[in-house]
């Protein structure tokens, strides 16, 4: 049998589902992986799958080049003939369940990891978009053979509250999974660090709360032993992108040290003593499962996505959203409190053994394939 896999880049089928592909091809399927063109492709073919990169701008709003990239995506699955396609990202969702009805494909899989800048912001742009986006996600949506992934019970909820799905298609799986052997504890005994190391990996949006980790870091800039990491790179795909140079200016005001995109992040997370993550809204935010999966402590916002990683208290701390003061709190708190972060990065890991390791994520995400099609073994 032969599956599509379809995402807006070939950054995030390198980093989110290169690792589902490997284990749907150790159950015996045919594995296809479909997203604009980058510098990922090689990835995919030295793992010896299969890539098509497809003329997709993520951020284009010109009917016309929609409309061809459309006709692009229903005339490869024609092609293609998959017996499964599995869209992820909400563009992904609408444009390849239409096509996938247009070549008669009946089963879909739809994974929305988070609601995304159309319905997490309130400009006037995206006022305007949303009407017209829950409108083609409840057409694209329907059908017997059609499943929804959600990563967290908000977006259930708000995907509900909207009737963009019926509930008996709608399928809870919290995360992509972690891999747990790679992102392991740091065993080897650490002296009582001199400088203590907090670090924000996320894309450069302002949605992820990185205007509000920049601020709390100006309220402990008094702090000496305290220096503050940003980990990641603006993504110009997305209006809601901090700007190269806003970056760099904060990194000259020496507020932050900016590491940039980071493909060794399970090295530097052995450095960190503290993971951070001030977002408005998540799916399930995998560099907090792999700081968690390395032993941290985990300082985040009480928002969906977030609060499925950190129970407050236990594996680290929740605070408001876009509230800088109370995160410099809590990080203030992380600082003074040694013994409270050993035992918080140790429920940390157990939670992620427990609840998001891979193995877990993908025997989820079969079921949901055998549920389309029964005949896998």
């Amino acid at each position: 049998m032969k599956i599509l896999l379809f995402a807006n880049t070939d950054w995030y089928l390198y980093n989110f589902r290169l690792p589902l592909a490997k284990y749907l091809r150790e159950k015996g399927l045919e594995v296809i992986l479909v997203s604009s063109d980058g510098p990922y492709g090689h990835y995919f073919e030295e793992n010896g799958f299969r890539w098509i990169p497809i003329p997709m701008n993520r951020r284009s709003l010109n009917p016309w080049t929609e409309i061809k990239l459309l006709f692009y995506l229903t005339k490869l699955y024609i092609k293609e003939k998959p017996d499964l396609v599995h869209h992820f990202t909400i563009k992904c969702v609408v444009y390849g369940s239409l096509a996938a009805q247009f070549a008669g494909i009946k089963s879909r899989i739809n994974a929305i990891t988070g609601l995304g800048h159309v319905f997490t912001t309130k400009t006037f742009r995206t006022k305007l978009l949303r009407p017209f986006v829950s409108y083609l996600l409840r057409f694209t949506l329907q059908g017997t053979q059609s499943r929804l992934i959600l990563q967290n019970p908000d977006d259930v909820h708000t995907i509900m509250q909207a009737h963009l799905a019926l509930s008996k298609h709608i399928r809870l799986i919290c995360g992509s999974g972690v891999d747990t052997k790679r992102f392991q504890p740091f065993f080897i005994p650490k002296k009582i660090p001199k400088i203590f190391k907090v670090l924000l990996a996320t894309r450069l949006l302002w949605e992820k709360g990185v205007g509000e980790y920049v601020e709390a870091a100006r309220i402990l800039n008094h702090n000496q032993t305290v220096k503050f990491f940003l980990a990641g790179s603006p993504d110009p795909g997305n209006p809601a992108s901090v700007s190269l140079e806003q970056i760099m200016a904060w990194e000259r005001e020496g507020i932050i040290t900016v590491l940039g995109h980071l493909d060794n992040m399970e090295l530097f997370l052995k450095q960190v003593d503290l993971a951070v993550l001030p977002s408005y809204r998540e799916g399930v935010p995998r560099s907090l499962l792999e700081a968690a999966a390395c032993g941290l402590p985990i300082v985040t916002t009480d928002a969906p996505g977030c609060r499925e990683v950190v129970a407050n208290g236990i594996n680290g701390l929740l605070v408001p959203c876009k509230d800088s003061t109370v995160l410099a709190e809590a990080i203030q708190y992380m600082m003074e409190h040694p013994q409270e972060r050993k035992r918080m990065g140790v429920a940390s890991r157990n939670k992620v053994l427990a609840e998001f390791d891979q193995k877990i994520i993908f025997k989820k995400t079969f079921r949901v394939y055998k549920e389309l099609l029964p005949l896998m073994e």
